[in-house]
């Protein structure tokens, strides 16, 4: 699997994960999956719920990473982890 790149809002209640659309590799374009989740629960012992996932060009998905790190958002490793893992 690709490797993610995880975001966490100031009030962490919110996540966002960024990861590469792996059939775009061949494409003239590359794309990133965008997924937008709710923490729920006590932080790491869940995982969050995701709402959306929409697909962007790598570009914008790297416009839309810089900006929310200066909103405050911050990079976080996922804590969570698929339970067949």
């Amino acid at each position: 699997m690709a490797k993610s790149y995880w975001l966490i809002n100031p009030n962490r209640s919110e996540v966002r994960r960024f990861i590469k659309n792996q059939k775009s590799i061949d494409l003239p374009v590359e794309y990133m999956f965008i997924d937008s989740g709710k923490i729920v629960g006590y932080l790491g012992k869940e995982p969050p719920v995701m709402v959306t996932t929409v697909s962007v060009d790598i570009d914008l998905a790297r416009e839309i990473y810089e900006r929310l790190l200066s909103q405050g958002w911050r990079k976080t490793e996922e804590v969570w982890k698929d339970k067949n893992s």
